[in-house]
């Protein structure tokens, strides 16, 4: 879920000031603003790290064998990962533009489908994808996933572009207006390089919790990383070992992730201060 608080324009450049969106899903990006050496993201990260390498060497049977059998699935798991994102940001931009349309037929089925995809949970939509529309195109289970996850993304992914877009001053479309651009020009030259230090945030948080999400391909018979956990867990019965190290593998990964994010924001807020 999406939400924004109320904003005030700023004097100086037209944006919106104060203006935060939030997204209830995947961590927390650290903020690009904060350089401690100790905080709470290094503390989660370092704790990750050392408790799995304290399991492998503490124990190497059966934790090392765990960490030796699940790279193959991690391989899938961002494979997946990719596809998706490659899929559902574009999809994001589209439904994000189509929700502030004032066309009323694309409107409504942007907003028809947001309402949709929202209301109907990700696994069911991997079930329907993979069991329902797989059988009658011919789908992969691999396209199957990506189709599946890129849907659901890309409704939650509309949100945020049609909250960052309207978090820009309408001062800053008139302007354009008044320059002569067209409204096509007005939106991609002059509204989203300002709206995108507002969206990356979010669109990171929503790409991460995509990676997550991943798992749930698991159930169709998916070879990825929660997969792979499912199938040692089957045959050693150690199921409390191996989604130990299983949740300490995405634990790391998407710590690292929110990391990138936050540096793509610190240095995108660098070179718009520089301006």
């Amino acid at each position: 879920m999406v939400t924004e608080d109320e904003a005030t324009p700023d004097s100086r450049d037209g944006q919106s000031k104060n203006t935060i969106i939030m997204v209830t899903e995947g961590p927390s990006i650290p903020d690009p603003r904060e350089w401690r050496v100790i905080n709470a993201w290094s503390i989660a990260l370092a704790g990750a790290i050392l408790t799995l390498c304290w399991l492998v060497w503490y124990k190497p049977d059966p934790y090392r064998d765990i960490l030796l059998f699940v790279p193959d699935g991690l391989i899938v798991t961002f494979k997946v990962t990719v596809l998706s994102i490659c899929c559902a940001v574009p999809l994001g931009l589209i439904t994000g533009l189509g929700r502030i349309s004032r066309n009323r037929v694309i409107n409504l089925v942007a907003s028809t489908y947001v309402e949709v995809i929202r209301g109907i949970p990700l696994l069911v939509q991997i079930f329907y994808f993979y069991y329902a529309v797989a059988s009658l195109l011919q789908l992969s289970p691999t396209q199957a996933a990506v189709i599946s996850i890129s849907f659901c993304y890309g409704a939650y992914m509309g949100e945020v572009f049609r909250a960052g877009i309207l978090a820009i001053s309408k001062g800053q479309t008139e302007a354009a207006r008044s320059l002569g651009f067209n409204r096509f020009q007005t939106m991609f030259y002059v509204i989203l390089p300002q709206a995108w230090r507002t969206i990356l945030p979010p669109i990171g948080n929503e790409c991460i919790a995509m990676l997550k999400d991943t798992a749930l391909v698991s159930v169709v018979a998916m070879p990825d990383l929660m997969q792979r956990a499912r199938s040692y867990a089957n045959k050693s019965y150690l199921y409390f070992e191996t989604y130990t190290v299983i949740a300490l593998i995405y634990l790391i990964i998407t710590l690292l992730l929110s990391k990138v994010v936050s540096i793509m924001e610190s240095r995108l807020n660098y070179y718009d201060g520089k301006k």
